[in-house]
């Protein structure tokens, strides 16, 4: 048995409650044996039930700190999914541990915080990643790193904390090069224009309501509209147990950067719609 631990800060969020699941069914489909065995959580959900009610629940065992979930367990999922302004101080205490691991989206509150992250994964000799589940939805691999016009759209309430899907799912096919960005939106839709220095160009579309889906042009391919429809979650628990098993990551970590960038750029373009912001 190969035992995963979860930190979190509450720990009865989507996240926590259904990666056991998406786990079982990668075992199922494998021959692994994975299985979420420890937890940590700051606090309780106010809405929601106690660790200790989802440990029973769950058939895991709560730790009084991160320090005895890095002994426990063989592996560590950070999650708080909602919450990655408290990201930075688990993962430190995780480093320290000399322990890596996934760490899930929205991987920090600002470009700023990413940086340091990475830092202090270096600084203890760690390895982990981060990223998007939208990221694996297979749709994109033709185009990924490829693209040279793309149009991306999709859901979720709150722009600063969704778009980050949509901006991973950019930075995959379109790659790095960004040079400005530029914001405009009307009651729950929201688009955001990226340019970039060799004319390339994007736009996101961001609304509740929306499904995930896209437009791309690459050389030699006429423009598709493609709707996500793979099971990208599914896909994203397989890379992560596959990079605990083997230690290696699937794509290039600076792209996590990218995406954080970006996303930060996104945000301040909300502040002044319209007026085209340059990416430094």
């Amino acid at each position: 048995m190969k035992t995963i631990g979860f930190i979190d800060y509450f720990i009865d969020e989507w996240h926590a409650n259904e990666y056991p699941n998406f786990i079982k069914a990668y075992n199922e489909k494998n021959g692994t044996d994975f299985v979420v065995k420890y937890v940590w959580a700051e606090t309780n959900n106010p809405n929601g039930i106690t660790t200790e009610k989802w440990c029973e629940k769950y058939g895991a065992i709560k730790c009084d700190s991160i320090k005895e979930l890095c002994k426990k367990a063989d592996f560590i999922m950070l999650l708080a999914p909602s919450n990655p302004e408290k990201h930075l101080e688990y993962a430190k205490q995780m480093f320290e541990c000399k322990r890596g691991g996934y760490i899930d989206k929205t991987f920090a509150p600002d470009y700023e915080t990413a940086v340091k992250i990475f830092e202090l994964a270096k600084e203890n000799g760690v390895e982990f990643f981060t990223s998007s589940a939208l990221r694996y939805a297979t749709e994109l691999d033709e185009y990924a790193g490829k693209a040279k016009t793309l149009f991306v759209m999709g859901s979720g309430g709150n722009y600063e904390e969704y778009i980050i899907h949509m901006i991973e799912m950019t930075v995959k096919m379109m790659g790095f090069g960004a040079s400005s960005v530029k914001y405009n939106g009307y009651n729950d839709q929201r688009w955001l224009d990226i340019n970039y220095a060799d004319g390339r160009h994007a736009k996101i579309l961001q609304s509740p309501f929306f499904p995930f889906a896209f437009s791309a042009t690459i050389e030699g391919k006429n423009t598709e509209f493609i709707t996500v429809n793979s099971p990208f979650f599914d896909n994203l628990i397989a890379d992560v147990l596959r990079y605990f098993e083997e230690g290696t990551l699937s794509f290039n970590p600076e792209e996590t950067l990218e995406v954080m960038r970006l996303r930060g750029y996104a945000i301040k373009a909300t502040k002044t719609p319209n007026v085209e912001i340059e990416i430094l």
